[in-house]
């Protein structure tokens, strides 16, 4: 099960990234700005949100993550390819959106599934290959180049077309092979209703929704505006773009799980605070650095954040709240982060990206990283390892 949802997730981010790969090829022929680049990341964005937050306490609610999940693939990728199809910016507008309510509940019920399955010490390991390993494989090593290679050889259209083939694939498994039933350990209590006030007032989500805000913007600026930023701004070509985006994605690979797992052993509040300080420097080697090699050593430093993702989008709040709100809970940092960060922070970028140039916003994502690495310094800790140590050394201290 954890490899079908691996490469699920990570076709999920196929999906979203492939615009951002095509916008230079898009915009000559559509005659599009960043603003537009912009508009169109946010309005996927608000509609994931908003379909993650309602979809997700819906298949807690009524137990249906398994149909949920193989109507939200097949969905999701017909309005990818569909995209392929579009000769404005209003129906590309649109097919973005409807992608968007389908993508949205995708990553609460993998996540929740895996919660169940997952023993506590391999937790944070299991959910990063999820949500940090699979959508910088598939979407940020993988993808760029062979998007790009398909666009330039038959057409941005005809790329947009092909990302639909690997999620009717993944829909098939996931109805021949896996299990969406809960486990009895996990239903023990009722899922009642949303009860969304009630999570609010817990400390670690409330921080956790907070995080999500800022560092969703970091993660959407730097995704959405890198590719035209390294062609258009800094005068590489779409070759060496293609590079560097991979060397994001090779980051995200191996950052994604690497994080994680050391906040399995370490602790989930210290190692976020770290990563996401480290995570600052990104978005300012992206800007500054000219030698395209020494830029995709330190892009693949730097680009912590994907790691960090997993922590407080999945594995802090799982691990604070009630088994049978998990899906809520995840639903609910991510929908308010997509708003914020997805929603709103692109759009705003992609205002002050036409007016002061692309740089600026490059420096916008850097606040959000540093918003979250202060966030976090006010989390309590949920590694069950680091806690159950913490719950053990003052018994044997006062033994001695």
């Amino acid at each position: 099960m954890l490899i079908i949802l691996f490469f699920v997730f990570g076709c999920v981010f196929v999906d979203r990234l492939t615009i951002s790969f095509l916008f230079p090829m898009i915009a000559a022929d559509l005659k599009l700005s960043n603003v537009h680049l912009g508009t169109l990341s946010a309005v996927l964005a608000l509609t994931w949100a908003l379909s993650g937050a309602g979809l997700g306490a819906i298949a807690d609610r009524f137990n249906i993550r398994k149909p949920m999940l193989i109507l939200s693939i097949l969905v999701f990728s017909l309005f990818s390819a569909l995209s392929g199809l579009v000769s404005g910016f209003a129906m590309l507008l649109i097919f973005r959106a409807l992608m968007g309510i389908a993508e949205g509940p995708v990553l609460p019920i993998a996540q929740s599934l895996m919660v169940e399955r997952s023993q506590p010490q391999r937790r944070g390991f299991n959910m990063g290959l999820i949500q940090g390993a699979a959508p910088g494989l598939l979407g940020g090593i993988i993808a760029p180049p062979l998007i790009i290679y398909l666009a330039q050889k038959w057409g941005w259209s005809m790329a947009f077309h092909l990302t639909a083939v690997p999620g009717i694939i993944l829909a098939w498994l996931i109805y021949r092979y896996v299990n969406g039933k809960k486990d009895p350990a996990f239903s023990a209590a009722p899922a009642g209703k949303a009860a969304y006030g009630e999570l609010f007032k817990i400390k670690n989500v409330a921080l956790c929704i907070l995080i999500s805000c800022v560092f969703v913007t970091w993660f959407m600026i730097i995704i959405t505006f890198t590719p035209n930023f390294l062609v258009t701004d800094r005068g590489f070509g779409e070759g060496t773009m293609g590079g560097i985006m991979s060397a994001i994605g090779a980051a995200w690979v191996f950052w994604g799980v690497a994080v994680p797992a050391i906040s399995d052993r370490l602790g989930r509040k210290p190692t976020l605070i770290f990563f996401s300080l480290l995570a600052v420097c990104c978005p300012l080697f992206l800007s500054y650095v000219a030698n395209p090699w020494l830029l995709g050593v330190l892009v693949f430093l730097s680009y912590t954040g994907l790691g960090c993702f997993t922590l407080f989008m999945a594995t802090i709040p799982s691990e604070t709240v009630s088994p049978a709100r998990i899906a809520t809970a995840l639903g609910l940092v991510m929908g308010i982060g997509e708003v914020i960060g997805g929603c709103l922070a692109p759009f705003i970028a992609g205002l002050i990206a036409d007016r002061y140039g692309l740089v600026s916003v490059m420096w916008l994502a850097a606040a959000g990283a540093v918003c979250a690495g202060v966030l976090s310094c006010f989390l309590d800790e949920t590694a069950p390892a680091v806690v159950n140590r913490r719950a053990v050394k003052p018994a044997g201290v006062a033994d001695v």
